[in-house]
């Protein structure tokens, strides 16, 4: 989709001119909300592995997803950061270019964090990495007295923007979303990005014996670490084979999967609710040593 609206838009009627019944994605808020109309119409099921965006939950569509809501992730975090009571003011800084998902998370968080007795310095918004770009975002994170900083964007832009603020104070604590919890961070960021906290949807130390054969799969083919992306990507993906090989003549893909509603996922159970909305584990970690170490 290109992060593009229109071209998810006209991918999504190319799709469905081929008799397309459903389609694994789109992977962000921000495509989700244009394509969901048209899928309604076509009637074609959208399986999204990480749209969160609570402007399409708890509604009668052809929009599933397998990502709790941005309320949820971003209440949870929240709270994990009021029980640790290490910082009180922060600073914040959020992608405007998936405002879908980046402003509800933030209003969640904030009105959380709030509260429970902490403050947000006026949220800096940023639609553009690199260094010539991040660096004022970080010089304005950092102009009035704050004890942390929380980044609302993706693994790229966090962690450039985490390599701006190092260079400004190499102290300040920094708190990251979900949305940024990929490998990324950590290739990228390299020692900018040790001792940032950052939630993840699902824990790479897992014994599960379903991840455990996933991930040595995965390192095979790829040659690298699975990343949430990956992992419930594939969780959606069984789940719509699950609910091809089960379907009855005259039954859509959507009531096939509301009639059982509950899927394995590589992790933990999947358990859709009438709507197609999901609630998911949250874990907590810390990049430590070049990887992200569970913290809670």
């Amino acid at each position: 989709d290109q992060q593009d609206p229109e071209a998810a838009r006209r991918a999504l009627r190319e799709l469905a001119a081929q008799g397309v019944v459903a389609i694994v994605g789109p992977m962000t808020s921000a495509m989700a909300i244009p394509m969901v109309p048209i899928a309604n119409e076509a009637g074609i099921l959208l399986l999204s592995p990480t749209a969160s965006t609570d402007e399409l939950g708890g509604r009668d569509d052809h929009f599933f997803r397998l990502n709790a809501s941005t309320h949820e992730n971003a209440s949870r975090v929240a709270l994990y950061h009021l029980g640790q009571q290490t910082t009180r003011r922060l600073g914040v800084a959020y992608d405007r270019r998936n405002q879908a998902y980046a402003e509800p998370w933030l209003k969640s968080f904030t009105a959380t964090y709030v509260q429970g007795g902490g403050e947000l310095a006026s949220p800096v918004g940023f639609t553009a990495g690199g260094e010539a770009a991040l660096l004022p975002v970080a010089q304005a994170l950092l102009a009035t007295p704050v004890d942390g900083v929380l980044i609302v964007g993706n693994s790229m832009d966090t962690a450039m923007l985490c390599q701006q603020l190092r260079k400004l104070d190499p102290r300040v604590p920094i708190i990251a979303s979900e949305w940024a919890a990929t490998e990324r961070l950590l290739e990228l960021g390299g020692k900018a990005v040790e001792g940032v906290i950052v939630a993840q949807n699902f824990d790479r130390n897992s014994t599960a014996p379903r991840y455990r054969s996933f991930h040595e799969t995965y390192r095979e083919r790829f040659h690298r670490e699975p990343g949430f992306g990956g992992v419930i990507a594939f969780d959606a993906a069984n789940v719509l084979l699950d609910a091809l090989a089960e379907r009855q003549e005259g039954r859509s893909i959507k009531d096939t999967i509301l009639a059982r509603r509950r899927f394995e996922g590589v992790q933990e159970p999947i358990v859709f609710n009438e709507f197609g909305d999901v609630t998911r584990r949250l874990f907590m970690t810390i990049a430590r040593g070049g990887e992200f170490v569970v913290v809670d």
